[in-house]
């Protein structure tokens, strides 16, 4: 009862905060306070308006806001999002576009779970539906599913990652960001042992933590610290009485959103005080820049307690992945298991998240792949964010990701005994 009396309290001072903003917003708007113009009732009427919308956006999934794609033929076709496999924690959705050609590439988006919705691949999505057929995962807010429905860890995690890979087929190419990169090619390395026809023909892993020591940044430093004990007992709540999955312990997002915005604090106050201004001089807009960032960053999802606990201790604390010592379901995965599967890994010089040296420690642990089907790339000047979307992405990255999907198209060719060595169709920068 104390974690579900924590999860509403947290509700309780949201719900508060939303009413305070609607309540100062109606009555600094009062139609008669127009005959005595009074600044101090314009800034209450500009802050009501923002607080309103920022409590209220923390407890609504966002949408795609996909709704039509310009195709060559110079008409604007309509997109359905259609779910291809749907499970409890998590859909396998695709954005089809009917009228279209079937793209040449298709793509399988692995989205973060770590607290943000997957519509947080908006733009990412936005800018590979242009040249490929875009699949995505769409994983599901942790307390609208029924403790019924069982646990969900990192294990039941890449269980699911090889699902969805085995229903799109061996032509499928694969694109992490962040969070799930490791589990991912523990995955892939899954499928190359136990089930090789279904593996993908490439993986691109961008900013996530293959190998946490590789490069310590503040999110490793403070798994390295806090105790398994410390981080249950302080960050684990149970869901509260109004929601479906009441009695689940989760990983809260209001909670996971009160570390986000303590860690940068002084920049999100000044964003906030600026955008206070704007709306009081009548400067800003619906579809602003700071809304279009906030209503996305604002809108959090809780984690199931064990995905949350698991990831800590076996991905950043044990180190399961990094060492090759990953476990699921019983069977011990082995990333020299991979022979054909091309794999890419992107960084950002400025990455404090996942720091450069992270993420491209996969291609260490891929002992079995040919250099040719190694590629590694940096980019400069970019942080977290910008390696997934942005102008670093569209202007540098994902050019090299689309030339890296094509190098790797075809199937892997048998070796025969008189087969010439080829030459490596991928720049490999860690090599």
């Amino acid at each position: 009862m104390r974690q579900m009396a924590s999860y509403d309290l947290f509700e309780s001072f949201r719900n508060a905060n939303q009413w305070l903003g609607a309540s100062a917003l109606s009555f600094a708007s009062y139609p008669m306070f127009a005959a005595l113009p009074n600044p101090a009732l314009q800034w209450m009427t500009a802050w009501g308006q923002v607080t309103e919308r920022s409590f209220e956006r923390m407890i609504v999934k966002p949408d795609w806001g996909i709704r039509t794609f310009t195709c060559p033929d110079g008409k604007d076709h309509l997109v359905n999002i259609e779910t291809v496999v749907s499970k409890p924690f998590g859909d396998l959705i695709h954005f089809s576009i009917p009228g279209r050609e079937t793209a040449p590439r298709k793509v399988l988006l692995v989205a973060p779970m770590s607290g943000h919705y997957a519509t947080l691949l908006r733009s990412t999505v936005k800018s590979l539906l242009v040249d490929c057929e875009v699949y995505i995962t769409d994983w599901h807010n942790a307390r609208d599913i029924p403790v019924s429905e069982g646990k969900f860890d990192v294990e039941d995690y890449t269980l699911y990652l090889v699902d969805f890979m085995r229903e799109m087929g061996p032509d499928t190419h694969v694109i992490a960001v962040c969070q799930p990169a490791p589990l991912t090619l523990a995955a892939t390395a899954y499928l190359a042992e136990l089930d090789p026809d279904a593996q993908p023909r490439s993986l691109t892993l961008i900013g996530g933590p293959i190998d946490p020591d590789a490069a310590p940044t503040e999110v490793t430093d403070f798994g390295a610290r806090a105790t398994m004990g410390q981080l249950e007992a302080t960050m684990i709540q149970r869901v509260g009485l109004k929601h479906k999955g009441v009695g689940r312990a989760v990983y809260p997002g209001l909670l996971q959103l009160t570390s986000f915005i303590s860690m940068n604090a002084e920049r999100h106050a000044k964003a906030f005080s600026e955008q206070i201004m704007r709306v009081m001089n009548g400067e800003a807009s619906d579809n602003d820049h700071h809304n279009r960032f906030y209503d996305e960053y604002l809108a959090v999802m809780d984690m199931t307690a064990e995905f949350y606990l698991s990831t800590v201790e076996r991905v950043f604390k044990e180190r399961e992945i990094a060492k090759n010592e990953f476990v699921v379901d019983g069977h011990k995965v082995d990333m020299g298991k991979i022979t054909t599967v091309a794999v890419k890994t992107v960084e950002g010089e400025k990455d404090d998240i996942s720091a450069p040296g992270q993420c491209v420690a996969a291609l260490a642990l891929c002992t079995s792949l040919p250099d040719e089907k190694k590629a590694s790339h940096v980019e400069p000047g970019a942080g977290h964010y910008g390696i997934f979307a942005g102008s670093s992405w569209r202007n540098n990255i994902r050019p090299l990701v689309m030339d890296f999907i094509d190098a790797n198209s075809a199937p892997t060719p048998k070796k025969t005994a008189a087969a010439k060595p080829k030459k490596p169709a991928n720049k490999n920068e860690a090599a």
